[in-house]
């Protein structure tokens, strides 16, 4: 998936990988990191948008687990399903 809802990628992104989706086919090696093409300054400015966009996705997250308990799901099924403990899951979330 490249795009859709509770997904944030920023457009630059979005074109990257609509590119590398017509041009790799499945099961090749993965392709040369993106910031390999880019000096330290560039890379150094895009680390913001990359925070920004962690901010976006906790944000995002923590309202698909609040629908979870809002609708009774339990906080071990909540756990499981992020790959944690109910008790991590509780802290982080609660």
């Amino acid at each position: 998936m490249v795009a859709g809802a509770g997904v944030y990628i920023c457009n630059d992104c979005v074109v990257l990988c609509a590119d590398a989706v017509k041009k790799k086919p499945a099961g090749l090696k993965r392709a040369t990191p993106v910031w390999e093409g880019v000096d330290d300054a560039a890379l150094l400015a895009h680390l913001p948008r990359i925070e920004a966009i962690r901010h976006l996705v906790d944000d995002d997250l923590r309202s698909w687990v609040g629908e979870a308990r809002r609708r009774g799901i339990s906080w071990d099924r909540i756990g499981e399903a992020l790959g944690m403990r109910r008790q991590s899951a509780w802290e982080r979330f609660a």
